[in-house]
């Protein structure tokens, strides 16, 4: 009931970035089908994500998915920069960009960062600022900048995969939020998925590793694994770009047959 009253934004270009100073919020909490990156450039005050409040200054950066609920709460006058783009931007013809994109995907797809934000400082700080910056002048003409503001997505990606708030939540344990890092970044890599790997990794035994993350997490470490596997490969086809074959290839799946027996499973 709670989400079907909740007001919904939609976006239908594949990318956007908007710039605006507010002393206070007037949009309702709402949610939207597309991934936001929200860089507070200046001000001080409150994001309000799924009912959790996280405080801001200025260098601070959020990012939200699909279904997220959100709004802010203003302290002092805050000038937010948007940059916004859908799973169908994140499918375009980029050849020779995989491990790019696979690391914004890390990033994206990992919901602990859709919670606390990132809370940078120092020279990350300072190039995150830049880079937003260079977007703002990219706003003019989004479409001719296209390929600029799809450069500068990677170097943002880049800079806050150095600084994943994993293991800064005081929901989980650290080592649970190392499990769920580990995890995204080897999604691709299912030899590094299994539980010897794993628990060679996190110097744990091997009988124990399952047993520990169902306690911690609520689900068993296979469930998990194949349904944020399912979760990535059902956008790949979604979107349209790359056959089956090249995505069984991308997800180190023998053939298609293994691919579609993961699709079905979850």
């Amino acid at each position: 009931m709670y989400i079907s009253e909740m007001k919904r934004y939609r976006q239908f270009e594949p990318v956007l970035i908007s710039g605006f100073k507010m002393l206070e919020w007037n949009h309702p909490e709402h949610n939207h089908n597309h991934y936001e990156f929200i860089f507070i450039r200046e001000g001080v005050g409150r994001h309000i994500v799924n009912g959790h409040s996280f405080p801001y200054e200025a260098g601070t950066i959020f990012l939200l998915g699909p279904d997220d609920q959100h709004y802010f709460e203003i302290e002092q006058l805050t000038h937010f920069v948007y940059l916004k783009f859908t799973d169908a931007y994140l499918g375009r013809d980029t050849s020779g960009a995989t491990p790019a994109i696979q690391q914004l995907e890390y990033i994206i797809k990992s919901r602990e960062t859709h919670q606390m934000g990132f809370q940078l400082a120092g020279e990350d700080k300072l190039v995150i600022e830049q880079i937003f910056d260079i977007l703002l002048l990219f706003k003019k003409d989004q479409i001719g900048n296209q390929e600029l503001i799809w450069l500068q997505l990677f170097s943002i990606a880049h800079v806050l995969q150095r600084n994943m708030p994993e293991l800064r939540s005081s929901t989980k344990s650290r080592d649970l939020q190392a499990m769920f890092c580990y995890i995204h970044k080897n999604i691709y890599d299912p030899n590094c998925l299994r539980i010897q790997m794993m628990a060679k990794h996190f110097n744990i035994a091997n009988d124990y590793l399952g047993i520990y993350f169902k306690r911690q997490a609520g689900i068993t470490l296979r469930d998990y694994i194949q349904n944020y596997r399912s979760t990535l490969i059902r956008q790949r086809i979604a979107v349209g770009r790359v056959t089956l074959k090249e995505i069984a290839a991308e997800f180190g799946l023998t053939d298609v047959s293994h691919l579609t027996k993961i699709i079905h499973k979850t």
